[in-house]
């Protein structure tokens, strides 16, 4: 195919140059075969770019996200997310062993004990009963009573009830962020249509003053006033383009594992989404916030640490059971005498004397019970400057939007009767270009301003949970 495409166009270049010689019989016909083949090279660079823009049959089809599937793939892909959800993990598995720490344990014991022989049975030893001393029991032992070991077993509870509610900061953090990149691309692309909409404009306008010219109606600054615009716009339509991929890349950057994948987004800017009332806004703000779950959770940890310091000064009350072997042979029975028997130890200790390192372990766990209440009011302010903050600041843009849509109306009468008027020589270029100049500021700014919308409410998530 693309032979025959070059052969088409190796034979046009031909008969163009052929026309073009006809006028000039000095030239030599010779220069038939360098001009189809000047045409032919530089044509072919443009044959093979088209013929890799043009889509693969066999291809996998262009991906379409919109901002819930790219907050999803986002959440899937963000190591911050991922590492959170694995502390989240550690938190559970270390309340699995502490839980397991307060339940009996099983296990079995094998051993064989040699002592020294020196004429008795017993052996050198006189705390062995035998010169050889055969182990094989199971034991059982439980902590009956340890009311620090219980604190401890609460508190990586509230530990893991933590490490939930941090991941969950992160994975909200995620939708903010992942909004404002989904936002910052969708009006990227709505500037860059601005942009060839503000350039269609402004060739109109050079166009009509080359007329009016030509006509004798302007003067040629007319004409070069456009063409200065018109070149302003054409500059405009490349930085348009160039801030597109910049917010692909950094999108793509979020929610693929490769940036490079090709994906559009879905442009909701218009869909209409209302702004809960402020007292619904803060109660699921007091309710739901991670943060200050995860502060008021430390804050009980904390207590609890105090509890499990305070049981150092109680005793202690563990329980063993031995089930088996403990012989001078390796055999149930010995001269009509049963070895496999069983043995039963309670263990009450009392603390007494350890140089007051409880004492200490009891301050030091008040100490960060304290801080914990500092930083759990800390949290709270905070909280509620930035609900007060986000609010507003979501209030204004919404109340903006309407004024924006009519500022753009108003942009697009007035370009139009003035450019009625400058056709009439009522008005001078620079009113018009001036004109031209609000109506692209006036399309931008509505744009941001649905943006700005979109992007307040997303940052309202972080404190709510709900978009």
């Amino acid at each position: 195919m693309a032979d025959i495409q070059i052969e088409v166009f190796k034979l046009k270049a031909v008969t163009r140059f052929r026309s073009r010689t006809a006028q000039l019989p000095s030239r030599p016909l010779m220069l038939e075969g360098a001009g189809a083949l000047i045409a032919v090279l530089l044509l072919f660079p443009k044959l093979m770019i088209g013929q890799q823009a043009q889509p693969n049959p066999g291809g996998e089809p262009q991906l379409t996200i919109t901002l819930q599937n790219a907050i999803e793939r986002a959440k899937a892909n963000n190591q911050q997310l991922l590492s959170a959800n694995l502390n989240t993990a550690l938190a559970r598995e270390d309340r699995i062993q502490a839980k397991a720490g307060l339940l009996p344990s099983l296990s079995y014991n094998n051993q064989y004990l040699y002592t020294q022989g020196n004429g008795t049975p017993s052996g050198v030893f006189v705390a062995n009963d035998g010169v050889h001393i055969y182990n094989s029991q199971a034991t059982i032992h439980e902590e009956v009573l340890s009311l620090s070991q219980i604190a401890e077993y609460k508190r990586t509870v509230l530990a893991q009830a933590i490490a939930q509610a941090k991941a969950e900061v992160v994975a909200r953090g995620i939708v903010a962020t992942v909004a404002q990149n989904y936002y910052a691309l969708v009006v990227a692309q709505r500037h860059y249509t601005n942009a060839q909409q503000s350039l269609k404009e402004a060739q109109s306008f050079a166009d009509i003053t080359q007329k009016l010219e030509k006509g004798g109606e302007v003067a040629r600054s007319d004409v070069l006033k456009a063409q200065i615009v018109l070149q302003q716009r054409q500059r405009d339509l490349q930085d348009g383009q160039l801030a597109v991929e910049k917010g692909r890349i950094s999108l793509a950057v979020l929610i693929f594992p490769d940036y490079r994948t090709d994906f559009t987004v879905v442009d909701d800017l218009q869909t209409p989404l209302p702004l809960a009332p402020f007292s619904e806004i803060r109660t699921l703000a007091t309710e739901k916030n991670p943060d200050l779950r995860a502060a008021q959770i430390t804050l009980q940890q904390e207590s609890l640490g105090i509890k499990a310091a305070k049981a150092g000064y109680l005793p202690t009350l563990s329980f063993d059971f031995w089930y088996g072997i403990n012989a001078n042979e390796f055999a149930i029975w010995t001269d009509d005498r049963r070895n496999l028997g069983y043995s039963l130890q309670g263990s009450l200790n009392f603390p007494i004397w350890n140089w007051g390192a409880t004492k200490s372990k009891i301050r030091q766990a008040e100490f960060r019970r304290n801080q914990a209440q500092l930083d759990l009011s800390l949290t709270q302010k905070e909280v509620l400057s930035e609900l007060n903050s986000l609010y507003v600041e979501a209030q204004s843009a919404l109340a903006q939007i309407d004024s924006l849509h009519n500022s753009l109306e108003m942009a697009s009468e007035s370009l139009r009767l003035i450019l009625l008027q400058y056709q009439a020589g009522e008005v001078s270029v620079l009113e018009v270009v001036d004109a031209q100049t609000t109506l692209t500021q006036a399309r931008n700014a509505y744009d941001d301003g649905l943006s700005r919308y979109r992007v307040a409410l997303a940052n309202l998530q972080t404190l709510t949970g709900t978009l």
